[in-house]
């Protein structure tokens, strides 16, 4: 069943008009024609069953008020091209793209993110973090080493990341597509990847293009429903925070995401 939203008209839209109404939330006249009201009573939907918020009747609240037993979002994954991403990726080396791009696509179809939305923020996180559309391990810098200090050694004791003194700060130093960083990070990833402890023990597994991909996809679908909700208002700032923590990158980040948001249907 295709997604229904303002405009649409049918008996799909009569179904979907009579089943708000069952569940509490009147949409007016059940005439098959999607109007304001009809928005609205979906929106108020959506805000009690914990869906987002759009306004729009997709997979996911169809399948919520029982009109389809598919509830998986349409993927434009098949339209990913290498050559759209270096259009995305303007300074990056497109052999690059050819050899990561397929991983970064395959983590994010099997995480059920293969939607508009979060393929572009995977692309344009990947270009905040690491242009070069490589994983990689995280430089020294005046934010993670002091000066004469060892390297990372402002990390080695950072509670918030779980480190326990040296030598965490280098030992779990950003890594990967999303530069994971931190043990906390580092265990939490290698758990929801299915790596169990092996991230922690061996933490340059976070560098293979796979796993790489891997966390990136498992970072974002941990932030899924914020992520999308910061997209609905056109908020990337909010949207690079959910991931990053801070706004590094931003710039990047927003060129991408505009890039993609042009190029991809």
């Amino acid at each position: 069943m295709d997604a229904l939203q303002l405009g649409s008209n049918g008996p799909q839209v009569t179904r979907l008009q009579k089943k708000l109404q069952k569940a509490g939330f009147n949409p007016g006249d059940t005439d098959g024609d999607f109007g304001p009201a009809t928005q609205a009573a979906i929106l108020a939907y959506q805000k009690s069953e914990g869906l987002l918020a759009d306004g729009v009747a997709g997979p996911r609240t169809l399948e919520s008020l029982g009109l389809t037993k598919d509830d998986s979002l349409p993927s434009v994954v098949a339209n990913v091209t290498s050559r759209i991403v270096s259009e995305m990726f303007p300074m990056t080396p497109v052999d690059n793209i050819d050899a990561n791009l397929p991983a970064v696509l395959d983590a994010m179809e099997a995480a059920d993110l293969g939607d508009k939305s979060m393929i572009l923020m995977a692309l344009a996180t990947i270009r905040a973090e690491t242009e070069s559309f490589r994983p990689i391990s995280e430089g020294l810098s005046k934010f993670n080493t002091s000066p004469g200090g060892h390297p990372f050694d402002l990390y080695d004791n950072r509670k918030d990341l779980g480190n326990q003194g040296a030598p965490d700060g280098e030992q779990f130093r950003g890594r990967g597509f999303v530069q994971l960083t931190g043990r906390n990070n580092y265990a939490r990833c290698g758990a929801l990847i299915g790596l169990g402890d092996q991230l922690t023990k061996k933490p340059e597994l976070a560098n293979d293009p796979k796993i790489a991909a891997e966390i990136l996809a498992a970072f974002l679908k941990d932030k899924e429903r914020q992520i999308k909700e910061a997209l609905l208002e056109d908020d990337l700032k909010t949207a690079r925070k959910l991931v990053n923590g801070g706004s590094n990158g931003l710039d990047r980040f927003a060129d991408a995401y505009q890039r993609g948001d042009s190029l991809l249907t």
